[in-house]
């Protein structure tokens, strides 16, 4: 019995392959009738042996199936790239938020680095960016723009300060 990130309990029968560590976590990688699955392994709730054998596959590599498996979830964080502008001595603060989700293009004679981030949408990237404020400019994707200049007119709206009499209160 297997239970996914929401506690939704479901039962699964495997072929085990291997275990996997990552981070202090353990994951099983083990093939199933869909194929090759990963299971974490503090998220199996009751395991019992079914009986029948299997035969491993012979050109397995655990070590292979995992670096695919690490590649398939980064290719679903990273479906939304954007290209920004900004000084170049803040692309090591943006690389802390980004990480391996951060490329960099090239340095621009002005002192400003292009560079490419991603997150899984283009909200995900707005939400991300939106606290830069002025220090950097989006290239692209104008889903990106638009997306910021939404959350830019929702803080306006929510926080401006009345023009006549104001008394730091909201308008």
């Amino acid at each position: 019995m297997y239970a996914n990130h929401a506690g939704a309990r479901s039962e699964r029968t495997v072929e085990p392959w291997g275990l996997v560590d990552k981070d202090g976590v353990s994951y099983l990688v083990a093939g199933t009738e869909r194929g090759r699955r990963t299971f974490r392994l503090d998220r199996v709730v009751e395991a019992e042996a079914t009986g029948r054998t299997f035969e491993r596959p012979p050109d397995l590599d655990v070590a292979r199936e995992w670096a695919a498996v690490v590649a398939e979830v980064e290719e679903r964080r990273s479906r939304t790239w954007a290209t920004v502008v900004v000084d170049r001595r803040y692309v090591p603060v943006l690389r802390t938020q980004f990480g391996r989700h951060l490329r960099v293009l090239d340095d621009a004679p002005d002192g400003r680095a292009r560079v490419r981030v991603a997150d899984p949408t283009p909200l995900d990237l707005a939400r991300h960016l939106a606290g830069w404020g002025a220090l950097l400019d989006i290239e692209d994707p104008p889903a990106v723009r638009a997306a910021l200049a939404r959350i830019g007119s929702e803080l306006v709206r929510r926080y401006a300060v009345a023009r006549a009499g104001a008394t730091g209160s909201p308008a």
